[in-house]
């Protein structure tokens, strides 16, 4: 539905108008822009008269001719259209939030605003604050389709008069483009009043937070003060005494059997429960002394157990004993709360001491979770189960104050000396945390610790250390108020800090583990939705990360709680920031990023779904070639993104103009530093149009050569024949020179050279160096093989063999079958001799005298070692040279 239905006051009380579809239908399609004009009979038969700005003086007629019809009279446009139902409606719906608004505005405006009436003001706003957002959302489609349609009518003519009929038609759809647009500002208007609100009630907050929390009373160390509290002591002992004499008239008023009864079972269950845990624990923990190495996931499991068996049964008791005081009514009113404070105080302690045991676990230190030492475990669930005592009884003397109604000096003489209490344990703790303890060194140098002695970190413990001067400096200082919080805050915030860490600890080895190692739940993961374990390795990592920002947040916002920021705030903040936020003019919407993100992802899965069809089942189906296939799939994949690109902006609200814009700054950066790139890129779309390399080419680059494998935008991937794979700029390919052996087809001559000895008939050697090319099965026919006589020389005859092969990859192989089979027939007609042209010999006479003389030189070079040897034996003298 357009419009929720709304309740409205009339004479005779509130009614709520229902409202159906059709009726929502009917009344947008008459009222708001009606595509033709009203007949006459459904006109209103007393008009009203339309504004001056909207009415137009109809033209004077001039007298009609004798013999021509008269035509008839232009009606005046109908400016004022009653609206329809929906939008009194509406208009009634932001009255009634308007005046909700200045009703609260006017609140505000007191100065004794307290922070529940702050609370309840912002719960007010903030509620009517959505609803009249929720309405300018809803008139955003009725406003645009009413701008379309009169946008279809054209501008008004600046000579001359429309006629009647467009007239009136203009006329309704001025006013319904008018009364939407006069909806939707009031609207909006609302809803900046209602954020302002919100404003002046955070900033009220604020204020009077800030104000509380350092308000100055008298110093703890002031004289003054305890001798106030002398003063008044007496009296509030006097009231202390009237309360315990109320409680002795309700036993006696209302001390009956079943009331008697009901309080000491309820008093024995809360005793039970809170003995009686320390002997469930151990045994519902399951935690084994003899086991020494217990999983990660034991260990956690059963720190999960001590903790929820240490704590759940002392709430339990807890609740039943004041459930009993409650219902009995033996309690006085203003003493129920200091019950309340000092049980829920008992199980707060019992909580913290079941938290250190299942964490620490001083006295199981192998199925401790925490990396902390034994004795640093035993220290630390001291510290905590001490100040948890102490907060307890400074807030049950606090409640006990506050229902007597005890003096001012005696409540901040209470929280000044638990403030303090509490920084000087935390103190002492600290100082037992310190590394006094070190080992002796075994030799001469550094000091390195070889162990853990503490077990808090440097962080930790300077935090801490600033936390016990701050506390106690604003106790002794007379700021009660903040060292109060402080310390309420210091205890909360561990609290949460050390459920943080169990949490994010459990969530690692329970979700994380769980995927990752072979257990049930990742193998049925595998088996059932085909997933591999390294995507299972993947998920389980993404799964891990958002629950820890999950439970970091929700930790963060508890900590925060207490310092005046609520869920609200948070709320409000992450609803701006997911739907829509300004920076300096500028929406920016999460949503709108997000979802245009997620346009863009599933258009480029479907391009990527349509180019593997093309690729695997169409093209392979078609006579088309490799490279044809290849250019259709690459461009096919590049119109998918670009198209799922182009909807991804027009989602996110980027016109034209806007990218153009875009475009015009990317230009600048073109002319700096991407020259290249886009060179790459034009080239690369050059080379798929029109395809002078196409995908399975024989080409030749420079020193490179081999089969082109693909083709993109940037470059071309070519495939050497060692394996290798060379990777070359499209702009090479467009402006440099290149080789393409397959080009208009595969064919490929190839050439042989041979030699044979002059003395031997070159027609014989012709015809069978042609006739071994005839024989292999991969020449061509057509042309036939041919010889060429190349060269006559001094010894050889150089012939040249030229034969076609059918396909040029083939090259290598068909030149080996060549040479071989030419070898063999030459070498067995004897055109070519055993040994080749290095058998003859040729005998130079007169080079004895010259054999000597070297002999001797090299005598005189040969060591004394070597002079007492055999001389070798002289050779005879001739000298021989091959030709």
């Amino acid at each position: 539905m357009l419009f929720s239905p709304v309740r409205v006051t009339t004479p005779h009380g509130p009614r709520r108008l229902r409202t159906t579809p059709l009726a929502i239908l009917a009344a947008l399609g008459t009222a708001l822009c009606l595509a033709s004009p009203l007949p006459a009979s459904a006109q209103n038969p007393a008009p009203q008269a339309p504004p001056a700005a909207a009415t137009q003086a109809p033209a004077a007629q001039p007298p009609a001719k004798p013999g021509e019809a008269k035509k008839p009279e232009a009606k005046p446009a109908i400016a004022q259209i009653e609206p329809p139902e929906q939008f009194k409606a509406v208009r009634a719906k932001l009255d009634e939030a308007k005046a909700e608004l200045d009703k609260r505005e006017k609140e505000l405006g007191h100065t004794d605003v307290s922070a529940a009436d702050l609370s309840t003001i912002r719960e007010s706003v903030t509620t009517v604050t959505d609803e009249v957002r929720a309405i300018v959302s809803r008139l955003d489609d009725p406003l645009a389709a009413a701008r379309e349609r009169l946008s279809q009518l054209g501008p008004k003519p600046k000579e001359g008069e429309e006629s009647p009929d467009v007239a009136q038609q203009r006329a309704e759809r001025e006013a319904a483009v008018t009364r939407i647009d006069e909806t939707q500002r009031l609207a909006r208007s609302l809803v900046v009043q209602g954020d302002q609100l919100v404003d002046r009630v955070s900033n009220r907050r604020r204020a009077s937070f800030t104000r509380d929390l350092f308000q100055r009373t008298h110093p703890l160390i002031s004289p003054s003060l305890w001798e106030k509290v002398v003063a008044d002591l007496p009296r509030d002992m006097r009231s202390l005494q009237s309360a315990l004499a109320d409680i002795g008239v309700l036993f006696a008023r209302n001390g009956s059997i079943g009331n008697l009864l009901l309080l000491g079972l309820a008093f024995g269950v809360s005793v039970a429960l809170y003995f009686g845990r320390r002997n469930i624990a151990p045994r519902a923990a399951r935690r084994d002394e003899n086991k020494t190495e217990p999983s990660r996931r034991a260990t956690l499991m059963g720190a999960w157990r001590v903790i929820l068996v240490g704590t759940v049964p002392a709430v339990a008791g807890s609740y039943a004993v004041f459930y009993a005081l409650d219902e009995t009514n033996l309690l006085p009113s203003r003493l129920l709360p200091v019950a309340g404070a000092i049980l829920g105080g008992l199980a707060f302690i019992a909580a913290v001491e079941a938290l250190c045991d299942g964490l620490l676990s001083p006295d199981k230190p192998a199925w401790r979770p925490a990396p902390v030492s034994d004795s640093a475990a035993t220290r630390l669930k001291l510290l905590a189960v001490s100040i948890a005592t102490i907060a307890t009884v400074v807030k049950s003397v606090e409640a006990l104050n506050s229902g007597i109604s005890a003096a001012l000096t005696i409540s901040i003489a209470t929280r000044g000396l638990g403030a303090a209490a509490t920084s000087l344990i935390l103190a002492i703790g600290l100082h037992r945390f310190a590394d006094t303890e070190q080992e002796e060194e075994a030799c001469f140098g550094p000091y390195v610790p070889t162990k853990t002695t503490t077990g808090i970190g440097g962080p930790a413990r300077l935090v801490g250390w600033i936390a016990v001067v701050v506390i106690g400096f604003a106790a002794l200082g007379g700021y009660v108020a903040l060292a109060t919080f402080l310390t309420d805050q210091l205890i909360w915030a561990t609290c949460i800090l050390v459920l943080l860490y169990l949490l994010v600890q459990s969530v690692d080895t329970f979700l994380g583990k769980a995927l990752t190692d072979e257990s049930r739940l990742a193998t049925a993961l595998q088996a059932n939705t085909g997933l591999r374990k390294r995507s299972l390795n993947q998920i389980s990592v993404l799964a891990t990360g958002a629950a820890r920002v999950v439970l970091i947040l929700v930790a963060a916002l508890l900590i925060l709680a207490p310092w005046g920021l609520d869920s609200t705030d948070i709320t409000a903040s992450m609803r701006s920031a997911f739907f829509g936020f300004q920076v300096g003019g500028v929406t920016i919407s999460l949503s709108s990023i997000v979802l245009g993100i997620g346009v863009l992802a599933i258009g480029v899965i479907v391009t990527r779904a349509i180019q593997r069809w093309l690729d695997q089942t169409y093209l392979p189906a078609t006579d088309l070639d490799a490279g044809l296939r290849n250019s259709i799939s690459t461009v096919a994949g590049y119109c998918g993104f670009l198209l799922s690109l182009a909807l991804a902006f027009s989602y996110l609200g980027l016109s034209l103009e806007k990218i153009t814009i875009v475009a015009g700054a990317l230009s600048v950066g073109i002319g700096f530093g991407l020259q290249s790139i886009v060179n790459n890129f034009v080239s690369g779309l050059l080379l798929l149009w029109e395809r002078p390399i196409r995908v399975g080419d024989q080409v030749v680059i420079g020193d490179s050569e081999g089969i082109v494998k693909r083709i993109s935008v940037r470059s071309t991937e070519i495939q050497t024949f060692d394996r290798s794979a060379v990777i070359v700029p499209n702009s090479n390919l467009i402006s440099g020179i290149v080789k393409n052996r397959v080009r208009g087809d595969r064919t490929g001559r190839l050439s042989l050279t041979v030699n044979v000895l002059r003395n031997q008939d070159p027609v014989k050697a012709a015809e069978l160096i042609t006739g071994c090319a005839d024989a292999h099965p991969n020449v061509v026919r057509d042309p036939p093989p041919r010889v060429v006589f190349r060269k006559i020389g001094d010894t050889f005859l150089e012939f040249e063999l030229l034969a076609w092969i059918s396909d040029v990859s083939l090259g290598l192989k068909v030149q080996t079958d060549l040479n071989f089979a030419v070898f063999r027939t030459l070498t067995e007609e004897g055109l070519i001799p055993p040994m080749g042209p290095g058998s003859s010999i040729v005998t130079i006479q007169g080079l004895d005298g010259m054999q000597n003389a070297m002999g001797e030189i090299a005598k005189t070079f040969v060591r004394p070692t070597q002079e007492t040897e055999k001389a070798p034996p002289v050779p005879e003298k001739t000298a021989t040279a091959p030709l």
